[in-house]
C-alpha cells in the first residue's frame, strides 16, 4: 500500500505540473479567441504555445513548480491510513528529482533551502474523513507569485455584500500584474480568519472553471464580480485587454455575529491540479 500511494502521488504531481487541466485550457483559448487588444492577444498566444510545448516535451509548464499541497479525502475503511502522510511526503522528494521540480522549501529564519520541497508543514496536507474504503487526493502546486497579493480583511458586518465587493475589487486592482493574470480569484467569506483564507484557496485552486456556485445568489455575485474585475482593464500580465480573470469562485462559512472576514486568494493562469484515487487493492488512477 505504501508503494501504491507513493506511485499515485508522484504520477499526480507529474501530471499536475506538466498539463494544464482541460477546463483552464479551454478558458484560456476562449480568452484568446475573444481578445481584441493586440498586446494581450500576443501574450495569450505565448501562454497557449507554452502549454503546448510543455505537453510535447513533458516538462513543467512553469518554472515555479510551487509549494505542493495535498487535499486528502480518506475513507473510514481505507486499509492504508497509517501510510498516507509518510507516502505523500516521500512522493514529493521523489518527484523533485524525477520530474524535476524546482526546490521551493526555504526556512523562514535561516533562509536555507531543503532542496527536496519538504520541510516543516511542507508539503501542506489537508485531511477530511469520508465514507468508503478508498483514498482520494488532489495535488495542487501553488506558485509563490500568485500567493503574494493574498488579502484578508475584516469588514463591518453590517455592510455585507457591499464591503465584500470593495475588498475584492481593491485586492485585484492592487495586485495588478503580480499574480500573472489572467487569474482565478477565490473569495472566502465568514468563519474565522483561518477558515476564510482556507476556503478562498480551495475555491481558487480546486473548483473547475465553468461550474456554478451551488447557491444561485452567490452564482450571480460571482458573475458580477468577474465582469467588474475584467472592466478594470488590467488584462493579461497587466498589459491590458478584456480578460483579467478567468473566473471568480466564492465560498463561505457561517461566522460570528461580530466579525465578517473576507479573504481573496489568487491562482495564476497556470492553474495546476491532478487527482489520484487509490483503491483498497492498491490499484489507482490519476485524472485531471
Amino acid at each position: 500500500m505504501i508503494e501504491a500511494i507513493e506511485r499515485a502521488a508522484v504520477e499526480a504531481i507529474e501530471r499536475a505540473v506538466i498539463y494544464i487541466p482541460p477546463d483552464v485550457k479551454a478558458a484560456l483559448i476562449k480568452a484568446y479567441q475573444e481578445e481584441e487588444n493586440d498586446v494581450a492577444r500576443a501574450q495569450l498566444k505565448s501562454i497557449l504555445d507554452n502549454i503546448e510545448l510543455a505537453e510535447k516535451t513533458m516538462r513543467p509548464v512553469c518554472q515555479d513548480t510551487g509549494t505542493i499541497t495535498f487535499y486528502v479525502d480518506v475513507g473510514y475503511e481505507f486499509p492504508g491510513v497509517r501510510y498516507i502522510r509518510d507516502s505523500l511526503i516521500n512522493s514529493v522528494r521523489v518527484a523533485t528529482q524525477k520530474i524535476p521540480l524546482r526546490p521551493n522549501s526555504v526556512h523562514p529564519f535561516k533562509n536555507v533551502n531543503t532542496g527536496d520541497n519538504t520541510g516543516r508543514y511542507v508539503p501542506q496536507i489537508y485531511w477530511e474523513l469520508v465514507p468508503g474504503d478508498s483514498l482520494k487526493f488532489t495535488v495542487v502546486p501553488k506558485g509563490g507569485g500568485s500567493g503574494y497579493p493574498t488579502v484578508l480583511r475584516m469588514v463591518p458586518p453590517g455592510r455585507g455584500f457591499d464591503a465584500l465587493r470593495e475588498v475584492v475589487l481593491d485586492a485585484v486592482y492592487r495586485a495588478g500584474a503580480m499574480p500573472c493574470p489572467p487569474t482565478i480569484v477565490g473569495v472566502g467569506v465568514g468563519g474565522g480568519i483561518d477558515t476564510a483564507i482556507f476556503i478562498a484557496k480551495k475555491a481558487a485552486t480546486l473548483r473547475k472553471i465553468g461550474t456554478l456556485n451551488e447557491d444561485p445568489e452567490l452564482a450571480v455575485l460571482e458573475g458580477e464580480l468577474a465582469k467588474a474585475i475584467n472592466e478594470l482593464g488590467i488584462g493579461v500580465m497587466g498589459l491590458g485587454g478584456k480578460t483579467t480573470v478567468l473566473a471568480v469562485h466564492l465560498d463561505y462559512s457561517h461566522r460570528h455575529p461580530a466579525s465578517y472576514p473576507v479573504a481573496v486568494v489568487f491562482q495564476c493562469w497556470a492553474s495546476r491540479r491532478a487527482t489520484a484515487i487509490v483503491k483498497p487493492s492498491g490499484d489507482f488512477q490519476v485524472i485531471q
